[in-house]
């Protein structure tokens, strides 16, 4: 459980948006793998059928809740209080705090519009870190396929996070 814990929640919490959503989803993956230990097939990784449970469980969350609501709101710190590399190397002050916590958020809202194969590869790789190749495994597709969801995902992000700026302009 501590080796996954940290990069599964910081997917879940991507994708839900809210800490204590994603811990719930974690639990319930930890949960879920061992309920199903018998079944698991050891041909296949470990790692790839855990991040499979989890996205699983992430993809019937929402679906629960866009019947409930629309979402509305993001947990400003989803990748700062887990993610290291996210941090600012120089001292904060309470304006580059504003401007990265408004930077998270747009990169979060950003992520829920674009289509869930793209958004999802985008997390697995860098909210996850898996390779690309796990990203195949867990996605069920080729290993260029995942690539591709990343790249064309990546472009699309950066497209609707620069009309995003412009229009604030």
């Amino acid at each position: 459980m501590a080796r996954y814990f940290d990069p599964l929640l910081r997917v879940a919490w991507s994708k839900l948006g809210e800490r204590q959503a994603a811990e719930d989803i974690v639990q319930e993956t930890f949960i879920a793998v061992y309920g199903s230990r018998d079944s698991f097939n050891p041909r296949f990784a470990f790692r790839t059928w855990v991040w499979t449970i989890l996205l699983n469980l992430c993809r019937r969350e929402m679906k629960k809740r866009s019947r409930r609501q629309q979402f509305e709101f993001v947990d400003q710190d989803v990748l700062a209080h887990y993610h290291p590399s996210t941090r600012v190397a120089h001292p904060e002050t309470g304006l580059s705090k504003l401007l990265l916590q408004e930077q998270r958020q747009q990169v979060v809202h950003a992520l829920h519009r674009l289509p869930e194969m793209q958004a999802d590869a985008i997390r697995l790789r860098f909210y996850g870190e898996l390779p690309f190749e796990e990203i195949a495994e867990t996605m069920h597709c080729s290993v260029s396929g995942a690539k591709r969801r990343v790249k064309t995902g990546l472009l699309k992000l950066a497209e609707l996070l620069q009309t995003s700026e412009e229009n604030e302009a």
